[in-house]
């Protein structure tokens, strides 16, 4: 496969399994389309013409040529400068690498990845919270994140791949949508009445059982095993954590569990005090789930070579 193709499979599977739906996905491309024709000369130079078929702001080709046959990848969940160095030292030693794989956002996918947790709006509405109190909380998170990304080194990690020429790619929020739909199938599915139920469908994932065999296993934040379960808000998707004040919310709606790939202390609190139970799935496992699956995918495209490293651990969820 070209990376171009790669590029553009990641973003097709993507919006499949986006939250949001393929119609709402047209509609979002559709503006964007009609924002970048009103621009104006100069504000056109310095506009992202990704977006104008990507809706994923966190997924990009971040180095390379878009032409280039990629034949062998190394996939990881973080890509900085230490990986590049390991990278260029492989190649070194006559290890064939093409293309490196970041799940994580770098560069101008991390600038302004927090635009792509507008798909939360959706996940909190079929959860029963109303529209405009979605948008005002979601809105508010949002600019929050936003001031905090501003600040960062965002071309560090570019530039490791310019001076190394390596191709380097990155796949988040798409990823993160296939975990997201794979775990609410699992739960639709299983229909689990208390919260170990919710553990033991974790562990048998080999993503999960990888993970607890390190020491980070599934984990309890609040509850315990034998509390029951209704019903379940999920998240895997969004960018990054949601609104704090959505716990309340939610709680009103009749969530009393929450599954999150990873939760920070005041989103904890949070929880607590909307009394609804949390099961924290771990992280990069949870991560590296979504990118199997859409490695997985890509290989009913081509054929290509997979290397492992990064925290990632290929599993092959083909039937």
């Amino acid at each position: 496969m070209k990376l171009k193709e790669i590029y553009q499979e990641v973003v097709k599977k993507g919006i499949e399994a986006d939250p949001r739906g393929k119609k709402a996905i047209e509609n979002v491309l559709k503006e964007k389309k009609e924002a970048y024709q009103k621009l104006n000369k100069k504000e056109k130079e310095f506009f992202d013409a990704d977006s104008l078929f990507n809706p994923f702001a966190d997924t990009r080709i971040l180095w390379g040529d878009p032409s280039s046959e990629i034949k062998s990848i190394i996939v990881g969940i973080d890509v900085e400068g230490q990986e590049f160095l390991l990278v260029d030292s492989l190649r070194r030693k006559g290890v064939s690498i093409d293309l490196i794989v970041s799940h994580h956002p770098q560069g101008r996918a991390y600038a302004n990845f927090y635009e792509v947790m507008d798909l939360q709006v959706d996940i909190f509405k079929e959860k029963g919270i109303s529209l405009s109190k979605v948008e005002a909380l979601l809105g508010e998170r949002k600019a929050q994140v936003e001031r905090r990304v501003s600040s960062a080194n965002h071309q560090r990690a570019i530039d490791f791949a310019r001076f190394l020429n390596l191709s380097f790619f990155c796949m988040h929020t798409p990823a993160d949508n296939l975990a997201y739909q794979y775990i609410k199938k699992l739960m639709d599915k299983e229909k689990p009445k208390r919260i170990k139920d919710i553990l033991d469908l974790l562990l048998d994932i080999p993503e999960y059982r990888e993970a607890a065999r390190n020491n980070n296993p599934p984990k309890i934040f609040l509850g315990n095993k034998e509390s029951k379960v209704s019903k379940i808000h999920i998240e895997f998707t969004g960018g990054t954590e949601g609104p704090e004040s959505i716990y309340e919310n939610l709680s009103s709606a009749g969530v009393d569990t929450i599954i999150a790939m990873h939760q920070s202390e005041e989103h904890y609190r949070k929880c607590k005090q909307a009394n609804i139970n949390v099961v924290v799935a771990s992280h990069i496992a949870s991560d590296t789930l979504g990118v199997n699956l859409m490695l997985d995918y890509l290989q009913t495209k081509g054929k290509f070579r997979i290397l492992e490293f990064s925290g990632f651990r290929r599993f092959s969820h083909r039937k």
